[in-house]
């Protein structure tokens, strides 16, 4: 975790770890798994989305659930690999920034990812195990009584920074998950307005 790796800080070092985490979080695990399956290009059904809810509309909920512990493992292994090989918390941070960045911009799609919320959990427990298991706990708490996978992401995103400014007390981590959750409700702005209008898809719906 975050407490493991060192204080040291550099630009080229920082910015090897944005790269190893950008080419990780832009495998497009619901692609992959997808099409391996014999099923149809994703983007082309539901939400267009690459991620696990938009598989899960598919009807194989075996291959939602491989899609999101694919999204969420490169965000780990983003943040856990460039600890390790490069040895310091600032590079652990840049690749969690990379990875986000990857999924919801990957070079290969044309830029055109998934919303990030399955990446953002991994980076999370990459980061801080703790605050992971709490974001998780809330998403499932808030999916289970509104059935809405939008909204349950967008208050766990939403709380994660809090939690680690006044719980942890990190600074650092709290400013880089604010970011991403930032850029996660920029991802949702479609689903803002359509949970405001009664619009919104929920959970196992298809089409």
């Amino acid at each position: 975790m975050a407490e493991t790796f060192g204080w040291a800080y550099s630009g080229p070092v920082s910015l090897a770890a944005l790269v190893l985490g950008y080419l990780l979080g832009s495998i497009p695990f619901g692609i992959i798994l997808t099409r391996l399956s014999g099923g149809p290009d994703l983007r082309t059904i539901g939400s267009g989305n690459i991620g696990a809810t938009n598989v899960l509309r598919t009807g194989n909920k075996k291959l939602a659930a491989l899609t999101l512990v694919g999204d969420m493992l490169k965000g780990t292994a983003a943040v856990l690999m460039a600890g390790w090989l490069l040895g310091s918390k600032g590079a652990a941070l840049a690749a969690g920034l990379g990875a986000f960045l990857g999924h919801l911009f990957p070079v290969w799609l044309r830029f055109k990812g998934g919303k990030g919320v399955a990446t953002f959990l991994g980076i999370l427990i990459g980061l801080k195990g703790s605050i992971a298991l709490i974001f998780a706990a809330i998403w499932i708490s808030i999916a289970y009584l509104t059935r809405y996978s939008s909204l349950s992401a967008l208050v766990a995103s939403l709380l994660t920074p809090l939690l680690l400014w006044f719980w942890v007390r990190d600074v650092q981590m709290a400013g880089l998950m604010a970011v991403l959750a930032v850029l996660l409700w920029f991802m949702h702005r479609e689903n803002i307005a359509r949970l405001l209008t009664g619009r919104e898809g929920k959970i196992g719906q298809k089409g």
